[in-house]
């Protein structure tokens, strides 16, 4: 991979035409990048009070534990926000590795492949601070380049792939150098979760809520889940970010809806003081984590291995309201026997041009790709502006099926094709089962 990372941070690259960051209450988005970077921040940042050999020796676990993905900026000498605007690639991947056999018993065959089954690039934008997640399907059909593995293996580029076969080429830094290619962005983060790690940290976060409009039963994840309301911890969580079986047209498509669903309702709970205000909680968070990198659950980049920097990242997004935190599917459409995905290219440049430029973007098409959940109101939001015109909001609690219409946007803000599915950090939606 090339050089990047200046001190500014990152900065897009210019893409071709077909190519495809006042102290106040702590704000969930100080860990928005998903369960494993939003995680890490939050328990690193209260090791600070814990005292100095904690905090060291969580660094030296951590530099110890890093892996190398291209160049990485020197630190600021400061502790003052990152600046400049983020990249972060977060995939969870599929390893066997210290995995149980009892919830896992497939791994008693394993074959000791191990591929980024979720892949979402996380987007922080320069001032004014935004937040856009970038979830790639899995079965998605990209060019991947050569590669070298951690053993030292090299693989030949290759011109279509399964995005998910990436991780298995190269490691952590494959899969980076993969979503560059095709989106035409410097990665200089980046961060992988394996199954017992998204289990034990969850667990730790206390639990998420879901939302469910139907009864869901998957036979291929075991998850067995009423409808309505429900908090899920440990293998359940899990279970409900891998399903795709059971729920909207059974696709990796709508898999991707319900994670989205999940991380926007981690968002919520971060806010609500059960873990960013508990310093109990905070300890047993930061302990979980640490061990998750030293039992090789989760793996960081060289570049994200550093408490100080981590900090420097969620100082710059404390205060982005729920509207402005925005997960979108890359486009795509089915090649023909509807087996994979194509990118759509052209849908997709509207998204990093408008990242690129730092303008507010609003998804205008659904909510899945994949009918996997349906928008039924918007939650509340403590740092959100008044808004001058008074109007409705919708309550979250309304009938389930019921579609929001965007709301107008801020000056300059860009209506991301109709190809692009997601939904805002504002916005409540509920798993909807295979009909």
């Amino acid at each position: 991979m090339s050089a990047r990372h200046d001190a500014k941070a990152t900065k897009f690259r210019r893409q071709p035409v077909a190519r495809h960051g006042a102290l106040t209450s702590p704000h969930p988005l100080r860990q928005v990048f998903t369960i494993l970077a939003a995680v890490l921040a939050v328990a690193l940042v209260s090791t600070v009070a814990i005292g100095g050999f904690y905090v060291w020796d969580a660094a030296r676990s951590l530099d110890e534990n890093g892996v190398a993905i291209g160049d990485d900026a020197p630190l600021p000498p400061h502790i003052g926000e990152i600046e400049g605007g983020v990249n972060m690639l977060v995939v969870g991947t599929d390893s066997c590795e210290g995995q149980d056999l009892k919830l896992f018993p497939r791994c008693a065959h394993d074959d000791g492949g191990e591929r980024n089954d979720v892949t979402m690039l996380v987007h922080i934008s320069d001032a004014p601070r935004r937040v856009t997640v970038v979830s790639f399907p899995r079965d998605m059909i990209v060019p991947i380049p050569s590669c070298t593995s951690p053993d030292g293996t090299t693989s030949s580029a290759m011109s279509a792939q399964m995005i998910n076969t990436s991780y298995s080429y190269g490691g952590l830094g494959c899969s980076v150098a993969t979503v560059e290619e095709l989106t035409g962005i410097d990665i200089q983060f980046a961060a992988a979760i394996r199954w017992t790690g998204v289990i034990n940290m969850s667990d730790a976060i206390g639990g998420v809520d879901v939302c469910l409009s139907d009864d869901i039963k998957d036979r291929h994840t075991g998850l067995d889940l009423k409808k309505g309301n429900q908090t899920l911890v440990g293998a359940e969580a899990l279970q409900f970010l891998r399903i795709r079986h059971g729920i909207g047209d059974g696709s990796d498509l709508g898999r991707i809806s319900n994670q989205q669903q999940f991380m926007s309702s981690l968002v919520r709970k971060l806010q609500s003081g059960e873990v960013l205000s508990n310093y109990p909680a905070l300890l047993n968070l930061a302990n979980t984590a640490l061990r998750q990198v030293n039992e090789k659950q989760l793996v960081l980049s060289e570049s994200l291995t550093n408490p100080q920097r981590m900090v420097q990242i969620a100082m710059a997004v404390a205060d982005v309201p729920y509207k402005d935190i925005v997960f979108v599917q890359y486009p795509t459409v089915y090649a023909p026997g509807g087996a994979r995905v194509l990118p759509v290219t052209s849908a997709a440049d509207v998204l990093f041009t408008a990242l690129s430029e730092n303008k507010p973007i609003r998804v205008t098409g659904s909510a899945s790709g994949g009918n996997g959940v349906e928008i039924v109101g918007e939650a509340d939001d403590p740092n959100a502006t008044p808004d001058p015109t008074g109007s409705a909001t919708p309550d979250p609690s309304g009938t389930p099926g019921a579609t929001a219409t965007p709301p107008a946007g801020e000056e300059g803000t860009v209506d991301l094709p109709g190809e692009i599915t997601g939904q805002s950090a504002n916005e409540v939606t509920c798993t909807v089962a295979q009909r």
